[in-house]
Order: C-alpha cells, then structure tokens, then sequence
C-alpha cells in the first residue's frame, strides 16, 4: 500500500502523523511511504531523517494527497484538505466530527474511507489511540490554567499552590477519567485544593483509593456543579462520551456566578465543550474573556508538547497503521471490531451514530458497510 504523510497545517500544529521508526515499519512489511518535506520539522525530525527510513519526500501536500492510498495525520482535515481526498482513499486520524458538521458533510462528499483515531477502542472499553493524548492534555490543564491565572493573563493574581499563611487555589476538574486522572495528578502536585467531580462511583472510588485525603470527590449533580464552579479559582472540564458531542455540564448562569478572573480550562473542546460559553480556540490566541472568566479552549492541546504527543500517539496508532496496510481496509475491520468502531464515514456514509446522532443524519453500521 502506498501511505503518505502530509504536513499538519492547523494552526500551531507541530506533530505529525508518522515518525521515521514507524515509516521504517511500514516499508518493512513492503509497503512505500511518501513524506511531505518538512511534516517532521516540528519535532525535531528532518527529511533526512525520513528517507533513511525509507521514505520518499515529497515537495507538497497535493502530490502527497494524489500519491497515496491511504493518508496518516494527526488532526482532522482541514476544508482545503478535505478537498484533495478522492474516492476510495484512507483516512486515519482524529476527526472528532460530531461537533463539525461541515467537515462531516466534506468527507461524506469525498467518498473516502475515514477511520477516527478517539473512537477505536479495547477489549477493556478504553480508547487507546486518545488515551495518550488524554494524558498530555489532562496534564497541560493545570499548567496552562495556572498561567491564566496569573493577572498579567486576565486572571485573579492566584497562585495555583498558594504560599504558607495563603490558601491555594480551588481547582474543579470535571469528569473522572483519563484526562481528569492527569489533570488531578498535577493539580495535586503543584499544591492546589482539588475537587473531582464525576457520575460514576467505581471512578470516584478509584480516584479516592489513587489520591487518598489530597483530593475531595463529589458525585455530580446539576446542584453539585453550580456549587463547586462557584468557588473554583480553576475548572477544568474534560468529560467524554465516546465519539458524540460532550455534553454543556456548566451553563452560561454558572459562568457569571464564578469570580471574576477565575479560570475556566475546557479540554472536552475537540468534541465541542463542556462549558456553555466555550468555544475553540488556538494555540495563537488560547484565551477569551465571558463574564469576567478567562476560558483556554484549544482545540489541540497536545500540540503544545509536539514532540511528547507525536511519540506517544505513534506508539498506539502504528498497529493499527500496519494492520490497514497490510490487510487492507475492509479485512483490517472485519478482523478487528474495535478498530472497525473508528469507522466514521465510509464511501459516503456516516457509520459513527453518535456523530449521526448529533448531525441528524442517516446512520449505516459498519458492519453492513463491509458486508459482515
């Protein structure tokens, strides 16, 4: 199979979707892989690098697009780049669309074969190709909450871990899983006072048993929520329902009961938010003000730290790269249900209904997609 790797061209967007190892993999098992010049450059990888591995380099995203049989990213494509896919084509890589009915309706136009990494998932029902990225933008959270908070940033001049005789800052974190795991590890680790709130008792236990007496834990309750987001100097939100848009937890009246230059950190942004006043933001401008209350909304946290985040994501996706390759798409998901529940959009149509769900549109299962 011939697999080209495109230069990622959101905003701020320095990771990329294969790194030279991962190439060497592929070519390995006899297929050809195709490199923009430069994809790597922003994490510390040449060209050089690549063709050592056996890549060839390409010198533009057209002739990468052209080329290849399947495409490898990292983040969902862009409007200019929705339009070089072509029927029949791969697509592996985040799309999160359920909240982007616009790339939804492109990929559905292109005929492609799109294949989301945060949908695929485990015998244990975790999503291990967000996992990884889950941990890095969890763990950003504190860090990039404790900088808007300072006043400089427009927020309330609070120390997230305080200093001894004043108090540390209330930091919320909304959602007990994988990224409200890390966030809270920081947290705790910079010294703030940390509540978790989740709707899951098994989570809240694990959470208890993993933090002890360093953390409260709070069943969430609408009444739990409008209590705790009024006291929070920091709230972090990073709920996630697999695959559908994540559901507005703090409404807008919540937002105005917070104080004023309090932080809020919305790392459910990719799948639309958590918090009613959130919308996506850039890694250029990652901050807004609504009702006095700094919001970060960036859509691609990770990015931050491209060189962590492009290892680690490599180190989960690079299976499933070969197993697509190697197999072909249609026998890759036939032989493997959870990678065949990344399945998005297929040949024009949605197999994802969560995102159909969200969209209002017709659903098609995979399953009958492939002939299963």
């Amino acid at each position: 199979m011939r697999i080209g790797v495109p230069t990622e061209i959101k905003n701020h967007e320095y990771r990329v979707g294969l790194v030279p190892a991962s190439v060497q993999e592929l070519v390995n098992n006899g297929h050809e892989v195709v490199v923009q010049s430069g994809a790597g450059l922003g994490v510390d990888l040449t060209d050089e690098n690549y063709a050592a591995a056996g890549a060839r380099i390409a010198a533009t995203a057209d002739e990468v697009f052209a080329w290849a049989d399947m495409i490898v990213k990292v983040k969902e494509p862009l409007a200019e780049e929705r339009k070089k896919l072509r029927k029949g084509q791969i697509l592996f890589t985040y799309l999160h669309l359920a909240p982007d009915p616009a790339q939804t309706k492109d990929l559905v136009d292109s005929g492609a074969i799109c294949i989301a990494y945060e949908t695929v998932t485990a015998a244990n029902g975790s999503l291990p190709l967000l996992t990884p990225m889950s941990e890095v933008a969890g763990r950003l959270a504190p860090q990039v909450g404790a900088h808007a908070l300072e006043k400089a940033q427009g927020g309330r001049g609070v120390l997230l871990g305080g200093v001894p005789g004043v108090s540390a800052a209330e930091v919320v974190v909304l959602g007990g899983g994988v990224s409200g795991t890390h966030a809270t590890t920081i947290a705790v680790g910079m010294g703030a006072k940390v509540t978790v709130v989740d709707r899951s008792a098994d989570a809240l236990k694990r959470l208890a048993s993993q933090f002890g007496t360093s953390i409260s834990t709070v069943f969430s309750t609408q009444a739990a929520i409008e209590e705790l987001v009024r006291r929070a100097d920091l709230l972090i939100g990073t709920v996630l329902i697999p695959g559908a848009a994540a559901p507005k937890l703090v409404t807008r009246e919540m937002v105005k009961s917070m104080k004023p230059g309090s932080v809020i950190v919305d790392v459910a942004i990719d799948q639309g938010g958590c918090v009613e006043t959130s919308r996506a933001t850039t890694h250029a401008e990652p901050t807004y003000v609504v009702d006095d209350v700094v919001h970060y909304c960036v859509a691609n946290m990770p990015g931050a730290v491209a060189r962590t985040s492009t290892f680690a994501l490599n180190n989960v996706t690079l299976p499933f790269t070969l197993a697509l390759a190697n197999k072909g798409w249609k026998k890759a998901l036939a032989d493997d249900a959870h990678l065949r529940n990344g399945l998005n959009v297929c040949e024009g149509q949605v197999t994802c209904e969560p995102v159909a769900q969200a969209q209002g549109l017709s659903f098609v299962s995979a399953e009958s997609v492939i002939g299963l």
